[in-house]
């Protein structure tokens, strides 16, 4: 069988063709290895998203576990992976783990590796579990009854969203947020947020929320060419909705829109929160941040004295600061984020809630909070493409860079060069463009900022026209 390997964020594959009841098996077992290395006493907390068989991979992953003995916490239905992440903490659990392919295609499904401490296992575990993994799997999964398993009280169902919705209540104003005169809207993307907001929030507008394994042919991801009926409502609305939130298939990435239908980055929202949390809230601690975020992070840190750190791209490498240090805020540019208050996971909902605590309690629209923010750091605008080449095509560009060959993109001349996770080439007026090869794709990821969205897209458009040359 072919070797399992964990990515940035899990184990992904196509459902029925490596992603198989033998292999979640196969990675389980692994797992169990693992546990039984780290703890005298191991347990699990395990729930899986709105994807197709679910249900069956988290109770196959649930019988492995239970048949060598480990206690086992399992959702019952579609629950988010913060959610996972929360119980797993509270639980004191020695392990999450949430089967979910997250903002991959539908056809997709995953394996993600939750830690004690309610965030991403880190690298050094992760590494451990996969070396773990066999070749082949030697129990059959059919002749395990989970109903016995049950009745032992090795399994034991856990609701995780009434628990995520409590811990909603404590730490938000939520009358506050329902009974605003600003309107808000949400979007699932058919994904596994959509129960919790029709619990937390019933009387604002709703998108997607639905089951459909499918996601009705779209990538559950949060970015504006998916979400493209989303803000075709918030315009159509004509200024009924002051701003709409959209979370991706397991709920941890955050989209948002304003007013207008306008698509808001990560970037904008991380600089929102920080505002936020430091102003209003009177919070402290570091920020970390992924490679591929705005330098304009830096600029508001500096503003309120904040230490910046800049990390690798992947979720993982931003927790495990998160829980060894006082960390404010830790946030990437693919929507997502994570903040002091909560646990060190990303997670879309949360954040989306806090944006819209900010309106109401400052009674602004988010385009007013947006120019409160370019007061502070300047107006700027950020855009990313990712270009589908050959393998060897991608690996001479990226030879190129590492041979220092890019030393301007047409008339832009390279000022400065950074290389934490990819090459990021900083020109005059705090313009700049990076390049990051795909780990497991033959696409190369390019992303541009500048003053302006045409000045974004001309940024890129003489990256590319430097590859050809």
């Amino acid at each position: 069988m072919a070797k399992i390997k964990f990515g940035t964020d899990g184990w992904r594959a196509i459902i029925a063709k490596e992603f198989t009841v033998d292999n979640v098996a196969r990675v389980t077992l692994g797992a169990v290895e693992w546990l039984k290395k780290n703890s005298d006493h191991p347990s699990v907390v395990i729930g899986h998203d709105c994807r197709f068989a679910g249900e069956l991979f988290a109770e196959t992953t649930a019988k492995v576990f239970a048949n060598a003995g480990v206690k086992v916490y399992l959702a019952k239905g579609a629950v988010s992976t913060p959610m996972v992440s929360l119980g797993t903490l509270r639980q004191k659990a020695t392990l999450g783990i949430v089967l979910t392919a997250s903002h991959n295609p539908p056809s997709y499904n995953g394996y993600k590796l939750k830690g004690n401490f309610g965030g991403p296992l880190l690298p050094k575990q992760i590494q451990e579990v996969e070396d773990l993994i066999l070749a082949t799997n030697h129990l059959d999964i059919d002749e395990l009854n989970i109903a016995d398993f049950i009745a032992s009280g090795v399994i034991e169902y856990l609701d995780l969203e009434t628990m995520y919705v409590n811990h909603v209540e404590a730490n938000f104003d939520m009358e506050a947020i329902r009974n605003s005169k600003m309107n808000f809207a949400y979007d699932a993307m058919y994904g596994s947020g959509q129960d919790v907001m029709r619990r937390l929030l019933p009387d604002i507008d709703f998108l997607h929320c639905d089951h459909n394994p499918g996601f009705n042919g779209v990538a559950p991801e949060p970015i504006h060419r998916n979400l493209g009926e989303f803000s075709e409502m918030i315009k159509m609305a004509e200024g009924h909705i002051n701003c709409g939130l959209a979370t991706d298939g397991d709920a941890d990435r955050i989209g948002l829109y304003d007013g207008n239908g306008e698509f808001i980055d990560s970037h904008h929202i991380i600089l929102l929160l920080i505002k936020y949390l430091v102003e209003e809230k009177q919070f402290s601690g570091k920020v970390v941040c992924a490679f591929s975020v705005s330098p304009k992070i830096k600029k508001i840190c500096d503003h309120f004295g904040l230490e910046y750190q800049v990390v690798q791209i992947g979720f993982k490498h931003i927790a495990g600061t998160m829980v060894d240090e006082d960390v404010l805020l830790g946030g990437e540019e693919s929507g997502g984020i994570a903040i002091k208050g909560h646990i060190p996971e990303r997670d879309g909902i949360w954040m989306g809630l806090t944006i819209w605590e900010y309106m109401v309690k400052s009674g602004k629209s988010l385009e007013e909070l947006i120019q409160d923010v370019y007061d502070l750091v300047g107006e700027f605008k950020f855009e990313r493409i990712d270009l589908h080449l050959k393998e060897e095509e991608k690996k001479d560009i990226i030879k190129n860079c590492e041979s220092g060959n890019y030393l301007k993109f047409g008339d832009l001349e390279v000022r400065k060069v950074e290389t934490i996770d990819g090459f990021k080439y900083y020109f005059d007026n705090d313009e700049w463009v990076m390049i990051r090869p795909s780990g497991t794709e033959p696409v190369l990821r390019t992303y541009a900022e500048s003053s302006t969205t045409e000045g974004a897209f001309k940024i890129l458009e003489k990256t590319h026209a430097a590859f050809k040359n």
